[in-house]
């Protein structure tokens, strides 16, 4: 678990703070109102971080890659070929629509 402390109780003991995290391991999560802000993590908890989120976007550009591969194209009908109805029409919205 973190060792949380407000943004101004922070600020006046940032020193002792980051003594925590680089020599006894601590994460501290500095908070304003009571809500997390901000986290002191050591440099490894970092490259640790880093390299998990880099390995998650290798995983999923794999599974995009190996979906759209999938897709099959199909033929098109010969005859469909120029058939386009409008799809929808623009009405202002201050004239009434006619019936």
């Amino acid at each position: 678990m973190a060792y949380e402390i407000p943004v101004t109780q922070a600020r006046a003991e940032l020193a002792e703070l980051i003594n925590r995290v680089v020599y006894g391991g601590e994460r501290v999560v500095v908070t304003r109102h009571g809500k997390p802000l901000v986290a002191l993590v050591s440099a490894a908890d970092l490259q640790r971080l880093e390299e998990s989120e880099a390995g998650a976007e290798a995983g999923a550009e794999e599974q995009v890659i190996s979906t759209v591969s999938a897709v099959h194209t199909m033929p098109s009908v010969p005859e469909d070929r120029g058939r386009f109805g409008l799809a929808a029409e623009y009405r202002r919205p201050d004239v009434p629509p006619r019936h």
